[in-house]
């Protein structure tokens, strides 16, 4: 579709995409869409979509320290964040001790009289297709709100001592390849990242020659993997040799909200790292209750005031006590509250408590308490059972006070666990395709930050900061771009699937105790990039395969071909079965209270000892029957590619059976989950 300007006016052109791959996009009305449909040429046509960002201890806590084995072409590691854009002046971004710029790097900085690159971050774009910048926008790749300035520097940050956000979580901030370059692609803005501006950025990341794309975005999640804009963008990088590394999404923990999926890309879920924020809150009666924010105030132990919110309605703007327990905006009486610290209820809300001159506040909801958040001024959220007595102590007592200590940070020895609000599988498009791949740290992450951005939204908070805290599949999905990037670094020329393979069967193993969803919620297991350098064997797939898989899902032979631009052409003998794609790990479904059996044909490539005899060591729980064939396999060089086939059978009620296939040298153990389930979806 090169001659795009035949098909619809220059006038209503907003993009045509032909560095990587063909297309356009347009701005068309619904009629024109539908005739453009029918067109030769085209393969889809669908309306661009508004997506959202999926918004220093980690990096050590994975067993990766700052003395890890380091490759000497770390250096010419290129990572394409396409995200908020960059805080230039970061000391994460600083390229002193950086060589000369790679000789492949093709693309280019728009520099502007705030913006121009260095050695470390070696181009930058910004795309604004719709050209309605918000007045607090840069018209530049500068980043006006934080978000991609804490992920570029979590994947490729440099070193930077004594980082911290007032003094919690000091240390030192890195990325996880701190010598890799970066590419800015600003595709997102204040009201989010539009599919249109996506698509530019894959178009011309792919063409730059970058060798990672990382997207911490995502919304919708649609039926086909060619509705959705950045699976379109990835298979292309695959094509193209770059595993794009996705954010699994933040709508967790109810299962299928999986939003970026394609099998073709790295979906990332999040986790917890080894420390907690707890923010106590101390009564005037002496008891001290332990609650969750990162709360950088310090009242100095002084006892205030305190009040519960619905002990001071409004009422002169008709509000009730019903309406002030939750402390929304305008409906405390500024008159009671100013001054005294305020008890609410279950309120998200703190423009309330702080436009009535609250000094601090104290929530109770039941909302998880696995995360935190930054707030505007002293907060602390409690859960239910400590509420309702600190809510007791308050309206019990005569002249109850209170203050709220300044946030503290712990050992958590839970961790890792997938936190509540990771999107879990099971994949919503292709169901025997276990999704997220794997976990990574995205729980209270330090990282650097915009100084466009005040620290909170908070009316009149004027705080900015060099490094925040924040928590989301964004914060995890660079993890293991960094990750990706470090294979990379030592293996040049390995497919995007090899690389996806190393990190999956490599992972930490975990366990359902911790999340009952199990490989819904951790995939493959978490992240351990020093081991995924050396991970003895992989399971490797190109385009040829995923095509195979597509034309196995029901695409037509016209769209595989149109898609892809290669001339493959679907026929029953290369209709490839979703249980016959070369994927790290193995899944199967039916439905509810019925015994399935499903036979896995896979390839593995031996990238470890040169002579090595690997066996295969099966973890088969009650209900599920494993049979692997061979069982042993004997690799005679590097390089060298052995099949098996795996049988699988299981019983399943109405939930789901995990065992394992471990494929064991004595010195490697290539681990691959497998995953029997009841799927309400026929």
């Amino acid at each position: 579709m090169n001659g795009c300007s035949n098909i619809v006016g220059s006038d209503v052109l907003l993009y045509s995409y032909h560095r990587s791959f063909n297309g356009f996009a347009a701005k068309l009305t619904k009629d024109e869409a539908e005739k453009l449909k029918e067109k030769d040429g085209v393969v889809s046509v669908f309306l661009s979509q508004k997506r959202q960002l999926h918004t220093s201890r980690s990096w050590d806590f994975m067993g990766f320290n700052r003395k890890v084995r380091r490759s000497v072409f770390e250096s010419d590691i290129i990572i394409g964040m396409l995200d908020t854009g960059i805080w230039p002046e970061s000391q994460s971004f600083n390229d002193t001790k950086i060589g000369a710029i790679p000789a492949k790097w093709k693309g280019t900085c728009q520099t502007s009289a705030n913006f121009t690159c260095n050695r470390k971050i070696i181009g930058a774009k910004y795309y604004k297709a719709d050209g309605d910048f918000d007045p607090s926008e840069y018209k530049s790749p500068r980043d006006s709100e934080g978000h991609g300035s804490h992920t570029s520097s979590t994947a490729a940050g440099g070193l930077v001592s004594k980082a911290s956000l007032y003094g919690l979580a000091k240390g030192t901030a890195r990325g996880g390849v701190p010598s890799a370059r970066i590419a800015v692609y600003k595709i997102c803005w204040s009201l989010g990242c539009d599919d249109v501006d996506i698509l530019a950025a894959f178009d011309d990341a792919i063409a730059d020659g970058v060798d990672i794309i990382s997207l911490s975005v995502g919304s919708f999640s649609p039926s086909e993997y060619f509705d959705d804009t950045i699976a379109i963008g990835a298979f292309h990088s695959m094509k193209n040799g770059i595993l794009t590394s996705n954010s699994a999404g933040n709508s967790g923990p109810s299962l299928s909200t999986i939003t970026n999926f394609s099998p073709w890309s790295l979906s990332v879920a999040a986790s917890t790292i080894d420390r907690k924020f707890v923010t106590r809150v101390k009564l005037g009666n002496g008891e001290i209750y332990e609650g969750t924010s990162i709360n950088t105030f310090d009242l100095k132990g002084k006892m205030y005031p305190f009040i519960a919110g619905a002990a001071a309605p409004n009422t002169s703007e008709g509000y009730t006590s019903d309406d002030s327990r939750f402390c929304g905006p305008g409906t405390l009486d500024e008159t009671l509250v100013k001054g005294k610290i305020v008890f609410c209820d279950y309120t998200t809300y703190i423009e309330g408590p702080v436009e009535a001159g609250a000094v601090g506040v104290v929530v109770q909801s039941g909302r998880y308490k696995d995360y935190a958040f930054t707030y505007g001024l002293p907060l602390s959220n409690l859960n239910l059972n400590d509420g309702r007595n600190v809510l007791n102590y308050v309206n019990l007592t005569e002249n109850p006070t209170a203050t709220i200590f300044k946030t503290t940070v712990e050992d958590d020895q839970f961790a890792p666990f997938v936190v509540t609000f990771s999107s879990r599988g099971p994949n919503p498009a292709t169901p025997d395709i276990l999704k997220p791949d794997l976990t990574a740290p995205g729980v209270d992450i330090l990282a650097a930050w915009s100084e466009a951005v005040p620290l909170t939204e908070t009316e009149d908070d004027t705080r900015v900061v060099s490094y925040n805290i924040i928590s989301g599949t964004s914060m995890s999905c660079p993890h293991a771009t960094g990750a990706a990037a470090y294979v990379k670094s030592f293996h040049p020329t390995w497919s995007p699937a090899a690389i996806k393979s190393a990190l999956m069967t490599t992972a930490f193993p975990m366990s359902s105790e911790n999340n009952l969803e199990a490989e819904f919620a951790y995939g493959a297991g978490h992240i351990n990039p020093a081991q995924a350098a050396q991970p003895g064997l992989v399971y490797d797939a190109g385009e040829i395969d995923y095509v195979k898989f597509l034309c196995g899902q029901g695409y037509t032979p016209k769209q595989v071909k149109l898609i892809t631009e290669s001339n493959f052409t679907c026929s029953e003998e290369t209709n490839g079965t979703v249980w016959d794609l070369n994927y790290p790990s193995f899944t199967l479904s039916t439905s509810p209270g019925n015994s399935i059996t499903r036979v896995f044909h896979r390839t593995v490539t031996n990238v470890g000892s040169p002579v090595s005899t690997y066996k295969a060591v099966v973890n088969a729980p009650p209900g599920l029957i494993i049979q692997v064939q061979p069982s042993v396999l004997s690799f005679k060089s590097l390089g060298q590619k052995l099949t098996f086939v795996v049988t699988v059978g299981a019983e399943i009620g109405n939930s789901m059976i995990s065992g394992s296939l471990i494929w064991d040298d004595g010195v490697h153990q290539v681990r691959s989950p497998i995953v029997a389930y009841a799927s309400l979806v026929e």
